[in-house]
């Protein structure tokens, strides 16, 4: 499987109103992003468009109402941008990564056990990738 085109920070702004919501019309995006912030809809719009040519999002017409889907889980852009991330910035220390990840700001007590959680099923033989 090829991996997916790196989204920018507005089509990640976008794909997270969509992970959220689920199957989404442009007005319901732009609705969402015009709280945070002042943005145009021709603007969405255009952005969406773009996301469907990197096929980062597809759309389904039905009663003359387009509306637009992810392509892909939230957890597998996810983890394509953390291993970019890595690459790019960390020269593919994933513990390099992670020690700067929690040093930039403190992990909550529940985060932590996460963590651990998922160190424990690592290290029996339970990788997730």
């Amino acid at each position: 499987m090829e991996p997916q085109p790196r989204p920018t920070d507005a089509e990640l702004e976008i794909l997270r109103i969509i992970w959220a919501r689920g199957p989404s019309t442009v007005r319901e995006v732009f609705d969402e992003m015009a709280k945070g912030r002042n943005a145009g809809y021709t603007t969405v719009l255009k952005f969406m468009q773009i996301m469907m040519e990197k096929a980062l999002l597809k759309r389904t017409e039905a009663h003359r109402v387009h509306t637009y889907e992810v392509t892909a889980p939230q957890e597998q852009t996810q983890r394509q941008l953390v291993r970019d991330l890595a690459d790019r910035a960390f020269g593919g220390s994933r513990s390099s990564l992670v020690m700067q990840a929690l040093a930039s700001k403190p992990a909550s007590l529940n985060e932590l056990a996460q963590i651990r959680k998922m160190l424990d099923e690592y290290e029996r033989g339970g990788k997730k990738t």
